[in-house]
């Protein structure tokens, strides 16, 4: 129940600010919290909420979390139900409207501090396609670092992400959502003895306030994951989500 207990603070913060210009605050319902293709909710339910703040000149700071499940190798892992990432950054649109985004996340695990790290990130974006390009060089945390140093005896944790998304509308307000990922880097080589490559295709669709996806997520690479913690297994991902305050139009 902790975990619940620490994304509700988050939902009362949300509605004690939402109110204010600028403010926003997305809540989200799925059967699996994927990241780059990989389960960390072991393959249960995740409710997910955000509180964002966005400037006129293009600055936002925010704070997004999620209840996990990591499994129970051992006391750090057992210990991780709760992530809360806190990021800040600049976006813009040129005249041709082609869309840049620039920003810092801060990973954070409140129960398990050992896994905590910084990502940077960019992307461009342009109609209906947005690329974005993420690294770390401590992915994972100490946690990650101590458990390559045991293991290679190196303490290189570094990762890269690169990945491209595509939405085309359709009509009656649906929408086919495509995705494409990219992970490398001394991480991964640790990890996973090589990069791993993850995609998505699915359909979404907008009724009333809430949007709805369902989609098939798969990966390739030389490891699979089959236990559902940090499972990578193709599956099939279903999310509802809404933004507030709700628009009166």
């Amino acid at each position: 129940m902790r975990n619940f207990r620490i994304l509700a603070a988050v939902g009362l913060l949300g509605a004690a600010t939402v109110a204010n210009a600028g403010v926003t605050s997305t809540w989200t319902l799925t059967n699996d919290y994927d990241f780059r293709g990989n389960s960390q909710s072991a393959k249960d339910p995740a409710i997910q909420g955000s509180i964002d703040f966005a400037a006129a000149n293009g600055w936002y700071v925010g704070a997004w979390g999620s209840n996990i499940d990591f499994g129970k190798a051992d006391d750090i892992v057992a210990d991780a139900d709760v992530e809360v990432d806190v990021y800040t950054g600049f976006t813009g649109t040129s005249e041709g409207g082609l869309g840049w985004d620039a920003g810092l996340v801060y990973y954070t695990y409140p129960s398990a501090s050992d896994l905590n790290y910084f990502e940077i990130y960019g992307s461009v974006s342009y109609e209906w396609f947005k690329g974005k390009l993420w690294y770390s060089d401590a992915f994972g945390g100490d946690y990650a670092k101590d458990t390559a140093r045991n293991a290679s005896g190196t303490d290189k944790v570094s990762a890269w992400y690169l990945e491209g998304n595509a939405t085309f509308p359709l009509p009656k307000d649906f929408s086919i959502l495509l995705h494409a990922g990219y992970s490398t880097g001394d991480y991964w080589d640790n990890a996973f003895g090589d990069d791993q490559i993850d995609y998505s295709v699915g359909v979404g669709y907008t009724v009333g306030k809430f949007n709805l996806a369902l989609k098939y997520v798969d990966t390739d690479g030389d490891i699979v994951y089959k236990s559902d913690e940090f499972n990578n297994e193709g599956r099939v991902i279903f999310t509802v989500a809404t933004t507030f305050p709700w628009s009166n139009n």
